[in-house]
């Protein structure tokens, strides 16, 4: 049986996933990258979506919420969820911002990154084949969560998420502990040579990552690119764990964007500290 950095979390109806580095802290913090199984969502966003902004009922994405806060053993109401666009700035969640996209207006738009110190805080950001990144200084207690789109992938938002942990949380990079989660990998990210240039001109380095096929057709490896960016900002490579799960490969158990054509719903990755 191959060994994998990550377990799951399955009742019979809902599953999630977890990785083992992030169990393995003695209780000091709780995650999990949903999947599509478990929730009571109907048609395209079939069956656990967590975004509102998809073609679902409120009503249905509230319950999917509850079950899996229920499932983590968190609060609702703890939940502060990202408005992301595809950047690389990173926000700092206080208790204050608590409910925020549950039960709240949510006012953090422009943030693909959200990170905290504070216990109780749960942070939500948003996949559909994008890549999940989580971040824990378990030296400092603090955590963060990226999302990690081409786009934000091409502005180093893995970057940004460290160095801004660095700043103001005093992280040592070398403790740091990061999970890539399940998203579009390399086998299925087909992009045109607009997209390639754009990796080459601000990371000259990723056409190591940049793969031509016999149909001429290009492929990144997004992962390949992230985990690189981490080992040059300090992180050690036995401090990530990368799923190595593509959501389009396994669109039956998560949700993908490309994979179902644009028509699907959103999964998240949540994190607090206890």
């Amino acid at each position: 049986m191959v060994d994998t950095p990550y377990t799951w979390v399955d009742n019979g109806e809902l599953r999630l996933l977890q990785f083992k580095s992030l169990l393995s802290t003695s209780n000091e913090v709780t995650h999990c990258f949903t999947t599509r199984l478990g929730g009571v969502s109907t048609g395209e966003c079939f069956s656990l979506n967590l975004g509102f902004n998809r073609n679902d009922l409120k009503e249905n994405v509230l319950e999917n919420y509850r079950r899996v806060c229920d499932t983590l053993g968190i609060d609702i109401e703890n939940l502060v969820l990202s408005r992301q666009v595809h950047d690389n700035k990173i926000y700092k969640v206080y208790s204050s911002d608590k409910g925020k996209g549950i039960s709240k207006e949510n006012d953090l738009l422009g943030y693909d990154g959200l990170m905290t110190d504070e216990k109780n805080i749960a942070l939500v950001t948003f996949y559909a084949d994008c890549v999940p990144l989580f971040f824990y200084d378990p030296v400092n207690k603090a955590i963060a969560l990226s999302h990690s789109g081409w786009r934000s992938t091409q502005k180093s938002i893995a970057a940004e998420t460290v160095r801004a942990m660095r700043r103001e949380y005093g992280t040592d990079i070398s403790r740091l502990i990061c999970g890539i989660g399940p998203s579009i990998r390399q086998c299925c990210f087909e992009v045109g040579e607009e997209v390639v240039k754009e990796f080459s001109d601000a990371i000259p380095w990723s056409n190591t990552f940049c793969e031509r096929k016999i149909n001429g057709k290009w492929h990144i490896d997004l992962q390949g690119i992230i985990r690189s960016t981490l080992l040059q900002e300090g992180v050690l490579e036995e401090n990530i764990s990368d799923a190595n799960i593509c959501t389009k490969c396994n669109k039956d158990i998560f949700f993908s964007h490309r994979g179902d054509k644009g028509k699907t719903g959103s999964m998240t990755a949540i994190m607090q500290l206890l």
